[in-house]
Order: C-alpha cells, then structure tokens, then sequence
C-alpha cells in the first residue's frame, strides 16, 4: 500500500528566499493574486545578504543603502506584511508531477502543488575541489559564502594570513569579513591583466585593506597537512612560480547556479549560463513554471536579483489570470568575448526584460564597447556603450539594441569589439 504524504496547495510557490523570491513573494501577495507561499532550506530567509555583514544593499531596489542582514531582514518582513507565507528550514527534494514538488521539513515530509512556480535558489561559488587545484586538503580553506557564514552567523574564528583566490567584487567583500575576523588578507589573485571587480573597488582595496594583487596568475597548489600553511602560485605570462605563506584561503567568485531542480525536472538549461532557458518574461520550459535572480545570471548584485523578483511577478499573475500564450520566439546568442546573455529568447508580445537591460559575461576586459547585433547575416543594430566589459562582473546593455529583429528570422547574435581599435 503506498502511503500519501499530505498536500498543501497554494496559489505561487516560490523555491528560494533570497532577494528575488522574496520581492516576488511581496508583489504578488501585495496585489491580491492568491496564496503564496516562500520555502527556504535555510534557517532565515534573506539569501546570502544575511551572513554579508557589510553596507552597500538596496541601492537599486529600495532607492537607500543598507547592510546585508538589515537588507535580508527588511526583504522577509516586506513578504510577510504583505501576506506571503514564509517555511524555512524546508527543502525541496523532487518533483512528484509537473506542478507538484516533494518537500522535507522539520514538520515532516509533504507536497506542495501550486498553479505557477517561481525557482529562485541562487547561486553557489565553485569551491576549491570543482576548480581542480590540486594538493593537500588541510584545514582552513574556503568559499566566501562559508567564510562569512562562519565569520557572521557563528562568530567563530579564522586564521591569521590568507590568500584570497579571484578579484571580483565578492573578493572585496571576502577581504573585509578576513579583516573583521582578525585575519589579515595578504594577497588577492586573478588570472585577469586586473583585478576583476570594479576600480573604484580596486583602488579602495588596495588603500584601505592594503591588500595587494596578483594579476595574471593562478593558484597550482595549497599546502599544509592539518592546517593550511601555504599556496603556490603561477604568473601565467612568464611560467615563474612562487610559495605564499597562508593559514586561510578564499576561494572567491567562479559562479554556478544552484540547478539540481532545472536538472531534475527536464526543465531546459542554458549550456551558457547552466541556469534555466528563459525568455524576457522569464518563463521556462515548462509551462507555469518561471525562474528569477542569480540561478538565472550568475552572478549579480543582490538588488538587481531582487528587480528580477518584482518583475517576474507580472508576468506569474498574467500566467494565473491566463491573459498570455507565449509565442514562438527567437534565440540570443553571446559570441566571443561573451560568454553568455540573459535571458535567451525574446517573442514577440512579451515585456521587455527587467530593467530594459540584456545581461551578458564577457571574458575579455573590452574598454570602449561597440556591440554589435546581426541576424541571418544582417546587423540589426551597432551600439557603442560608455561603460567597459570586464570579466567578473555583468554587463548590461539596452534591450532597445533587439528593436530591428525579425520574429520569423534566425538566431540573433550579439558581440563586442573595442571602438578605439
């Protein structure tokens, strides 16, 4: 005989409530559209703003600058005002059928079946062992994410001297909580000719944290049996080599989609991004199912995470009120230097994406950008921007530059070069 777990069946579930399914779970909630339900596996809701201890949230989304936990904390209170149901400590295991998900939580294991679903589970820095550095596994060595829940959230101590490995924005970040924690950053490495991370955040680093950087290398090898002792590492332009002294190591940044239930679903992946194909009105592959934030472009800043939330949350009312079948549409494809774009399809009918703005990840600095889009053959629009593409970090460019496509026409190609050369 097979035993039926209970059934809870809400109007929205929302998987994940970090900034974009929070300001999802809000809007929707707040406009009347039903039962809505957030679940989280973690403790708090609040994403990865709870355990970055540091200012800079909410400019974009809230119009005011805020730490990461007072930012965690304002997004779950706003969801819960506004009427959305909020189970943490709940993870979501499977998918039993199309709309109806296998849920384990303190209370037991259960479904929930709603009539549209919003993935928002984030995304993960790839730790040492998915970046393949080999050597000793001693203690002492991680992710930024687990660096600052330790630091934050546990209150427990690091060490004295570490490397930080990648110089994004989140590598800054990682410097600050070292420092709070008593351990000095002695080194930052990135394989790019800088660091990656915006300048102003560079120069800042290097003058207030003292932290230097190495540029154009990478970490060959992490030493020490128990504990941590040192990193070897390489210029990648000479071949020279070189010990550093370390007790702690940061691996910062390198971004993946948290995905296992895109995976486990047969929902379709972007072989880009390894996120969930999804068009300007982030809908998936499957029906009813649509996807938002950082699993979607990994990785941006929170408060443009939380703007993909609010603006998911039309288009899952227009879904529940049944005003719009998604038309064929057209694929956006990143060529070199890109290495992807956000979303992917465009059709026509459907909202420009959030914001206005087409996210793509270059893996090349390009200074002076003029993008290019073409279309079997054609330029469908030239465009040179003033701000530079720089790996590490998004590039956003009007989604005006798609206004002379043709539905009926092939893929749609967008690329960079450098204006000045």
């Amino acid at each position: 005989m097979t035993h039926q777990l209970p059934l809870i069946e809400p109007d929205v579930l929302i998987i994940g409530g970090g900034p974009a399914g929070l300001t999802a779970a809000a809007e929707i909630a707040d406009r009347g559209a039903g039962r809505v339900l957030v679940v989280d596996r973690e403790k708090q809701a609040g994403g990865i703003p709870r355990h970055s201890d540091h200012t800079g949230y909410g400019l974009r989304d809230l119009r005011r600058v805020m730490t990461g936990p007072a930012y965690a904390r304002h997004l779950a209170d706003r969801a819960a005002r506004s009427g959305a149901e909020i189970r943490t400590s709940t993870m979501v295991t499977d998918w039993s059928d199309q709309h109806t998900v296998d849920v384990t939580s303190p209370e037991g294991r259960y479904q929930i079946r709603a009539r549209a679903i919003v993935l928002a589970t984030g995304a993960r820095e790839r730790p040492r062992t998915a970046r393949r550095i080999p050597g000793d596994r001693p203690h002492g060595v991680y992710t930024t994410g687990q660096l600052q829940n330790l630091v934050h959230l546990h209150h427990q101590p690091v060490g004295k001297r570490a490397v930080i490995v990648g110089g994004e924005l989140v590598s800054w970040s990682a410097a600050m909580t070292l420092r709070e924690a008593g351990c000095t950053p002695a080194l930052m490495i990135s394989k790019y000719p800088k660091a990656e991370s915006y300048g102003a955040f560079n120069a800042a680093g290097r003058t207030i944290l003292r932290v230097p950087v190495a540029t154009r290398s990478r970490v060959t090898q992490v030493m020490g049996k128990g504990r941590c002792e040192a990193v070897e590492i390489e210029n990648l332009d000479t071949g020279k080599r070189r010990t550093v002294e370390c007790d702690t190591v940061v691996f910062s940044g390198d971004w993946i989609p948290d995905h296992e239930l895109v995976r486990s679903a047969g929902i379709t992946l972007d072989e880009r991004t390894l996120g969930p194909l999804t068009d300007t009105a982030l809908r998936t592959s499957r029906p009813g199912v649509f996807a938002a934030g950082n699993m979607l472009h990994p990785v941006d800043t929170a408060d443009v995470a939380a703007l993909d939330g609010k603006h998911v949350a039309q288009q899952v009312i227009n879904h529940l009120d049944g005003r719009h079948e998604p038309a064929e549409g057209v694929r956006l494809i990143a060529d070199a230097p890109f290495r992807w774009i956000a979303p992917q399809i465009l059709r026509p009918g459907d909202p420009a994406p959030a914001r206005d703005r087409l996210l793509l990840w270059t893996d090349e600095f390009v200074r002076f950008p003029k993008v290019t889009v073409r279309q079997d053959g054609r330029i469908v629009a030239r465009r040179t921007l003033a701000w530079p593409a720089a790996p590490g970090r998004v590039f956003r460019i009007p989604s005006s530059v798609l206004d002379g496509i043709s539905y009926t026409g092939g893929p749609v190609h967008i690329t960079t070069y450098n204006s000045r050369e």
